[in-house]
């Protein structure tokens, strides 16, 4: 028995449009199979992607079989939908490599199994790469008008802002032939994607209705989500360090769990809805203590802990909440020194030689005085006797501490705090 995806995603805010057909499609009993593409211009997907593949993941929760495309023919030409200007043309050897590290963060997420609604992972280099010029011109272009091509949004945006190349006007046509390709292949019969993606969509849906024959019987329906901002209308996923990646090379799994942490009360709510597969019963539940109680952030801390535990496991999400606490005046012993790195990564630090911390060591009223965080070693002691100078996060009360390498954390960190927030990480050079 399947569930109505329909009226799933729009409780949950992730329906913005659909094509007409589309609710009598998930009226029936039947197995919709349904796909997304996903641009492999990078060796990771971002937040940003994580609204596309929660569709996935909500289409095979409701009973579907959920088709996850990553363009390895198209990735060579971008996808002029949302963009202002061209993109770098990336070799074929380097989209291979960011293809196979999709496919591997993909499977965190689909059950690609045998069954009914197993989902499958596809390359359109498969089909566009053995089709030559003349016989993509012939059999698939001449079924597009180009007066109706300039008319979608996307393009007439471009076209009025810094124009766009043959190859990228060209990105339409591809996508439609992928569509009609896995209707005809595999039955697809919807493809799902963002509101920018709209005229791709209906470029393909037209196409099937054209051409459509094999499995997906010509039949073919489009939905689209919501392109999803801040409640401040800051793009998601984007910070003032840059974007926040699935890859924990690129953004570790500490970083990631803070970005979901330190979300705004109105954004965890909604978000809490998108990015994870809770019911609308514990939803409410968790909006209720929001009301009741938002200082105890318990929204935040259900959508980092479900969001973080999907994209990186168990365990670095028990070392994300460890790090967290250890942050904010926990005990950094239990700390790896890559963890302590990446905390404090952020932070002032300084660097000093190992040497300096042999022997009797480093008295810690001129290391504070050194590092800038106080003015002088009187100021220091003042600090020290005031309950306000802190070694790894335990206080100091004796003026005389001298800090040695026993103190270094894996003989490579020390960190210093003065007060209740103002940390300093000193590095230890070698």
């Amino acid at each position: 028995m399947t569930t109505n995806l329909l009226e799933e995603l729009e409780w949950r805010g992730m329906l913005f449009d659909k094509t007409e057909g589309a609710e009598e499609m998930f009226a029936s009993e039947e197995i919709v199979t349904a796909y997304i593409g996903f641009d492999p211009t990078a060796s990771s997907l971002h937040v940003g992607n994580l609204l596309a593949i929660m569709g996935l993941v909500h289409l095979q929760k409701a009973g579907h079989r959920p088709i996850a495309l990553v363009g390895g023919a198209t990735g060579m030409i971008g996808d002029p939908s949302g963009k202002s200007r061209e993109r770098n043309l990336l070799t074929r050897e380097k989209l291979d490599y960011h293809v196979s590290c999709i496919r591997e963060q993909l499977s965190r997420f689909l059950d690609f199994d045998d069954s009914p609604t197993g989902a499958l992972l596809v390359n359109n280099a498969d089909w566009i790469g053995p089709m030559s010029f003349i016989d993509f011109m012939r059999d698939v272009g001449k079924n597009f008008s180009v007066a109706a091509m300039m008319n979608k949004e996307s393009v007439k945006r471009r076209i009025s802002e810094t124009g766009i190349s043959f190859t990228e006007f060209s990105y339409m046509v591809l996508q439609a032939y992928d569509f009609f390709h896995l209707n005809k292949t595999y039955g697809c019969t919807l493809q799902m994607g963002g509101s920018d993606q709209w005229g791709n969509i209906t470029a393909g849906t037209d196409l099937i209705r054209r051409l459509g024959d094999g499995e997906g019987g010509g039949k073919a329906q489009g939905i689209v989500f919501p392109l999803v901002t801040t409640s401040t209308g800051q793009k998601l996923g984007k910070t003032e360090e840059g974007a926040i990646w699935l890859d924990a090379e690129q953004t570790s799994a500490y970083k990631f769990y803070q970005y979901w942490i330190n979300t705004s009360d109105v954004d965890a709510l909604r978000w809490l809805k998108i990015f994870t597969t809770l019911p609308r019963e514990e939803i409410e539940e968790l909006a209720a203590k929001q009301a009741e109680a938002p200082q105890a952030r318990d929204v935040q801390k259900r959508l980092a802990e479900d969001v973080t535990r999907r994209v990186h496991g168990d365990d670095a999400l028990a070392g994300a909440i460890k790090a967290s606490r250890a942050l904010f005046g926990g005990d950094l012993s239990a700390l790896s020194g890559k963890a302590i790195g990446e905390v404090f990564e952020d932070t002032p630090s300084t660097e000093l030689p190992k040497e300096r911390f042999e022997g009797e060591g480093f008295p810690i009223l001129n290391l504070f005085t050194e590092c800038g965080l106080t003015k002088s070693n009187g100021e220091a002691r003042r600090l020290c006797q005031g309950n306000g100078v802190n070694l790894n996060n335990q206080r100091v009360s004796d003026v005389k501490k001298t800090v040695t390498l026993s103190d270094a954390i894996e003989g490579k960190y020390i960190v210093l705090r003065k007060g209740k927030k103002a940390y300093h990480l000193v590095k230890l050079l070698p």
